[in-house]
């Protein structure tokens, strides 16, 4: 099922999410529907509480061409990153149609616990680790735009509030 996304500013956006502790039935359809929502948006990640569900959950696939590498992680973590830093130009589905440079660690490694409740491990690079670690940012309630200068960050703001606007007017 096709879950409605948050858009920014919305208080859900900058809470810290409660970890997993369990894998239940309920669980894994929010897996299926984050991941049905996110290839219709079309995005290559997204994360629970931009779905109005405050848990640890993130589900990714950075694959343009070629089949679909759909990816859940529960309780994802950051257990290394690079010292070399790589700039992408970011975008994220609750803040539609904005974009902005962001610089973050070019390569990461990261633990998660997988849908049968087994832990994971392993290394991104390139696309893979801006994405993971943009959605593991939406876990602590933080977004692209907390990287940006505080006048590019108001004026992004400004324009969600009043495309939420518009949108309840609709």
């Amino acid at each position: 099922m096709i879950r409605d996304i948050l858009i920014h500013p919305d208080p859900r956006l900058k809470k810290p999410c409660e970890p997993v502790a369990v894998v239940t039935d309920e669980l894994a359809q929010l897996a299926v529907d984050m991941l049905e929502t996110m290839y219709d948006a079309p995005g290559i990640g997204l994360a629970a509480p931009q779905v109005g569900v405050m848990r640890r959950v993130i589900v990714m696939d950075c694959i343009k061409d070629g089949p679909p590498e759909p990816m859940v992680l529960l309780n994802p973590q950051v257990i290394w990153s690079s010292e070399d830093l790589s700039t992408y130009e970011e975008g994220c589905l609750s803040i539609p149609d904005q974009y902005a440079e962001v610089k973050r660690p070019a390569a990461v490694r990261v633990r998660w616990m997988d849908l049968n409740g087994e832990e994971q491990e392993r290394g991104f690079e390139g696309l893979w680790a801006t994405c993971v670690q943009h959605e593991i940012d939406h876990l602590d309630g933080k977004l692209f735009i907390d990287y940006l200068g505080p006048l590019k960050r108001q004026m992004i703001t400004r324009k969600m509030e009043k495309l939420k606007r518009e949108r309840a007017r609709g």
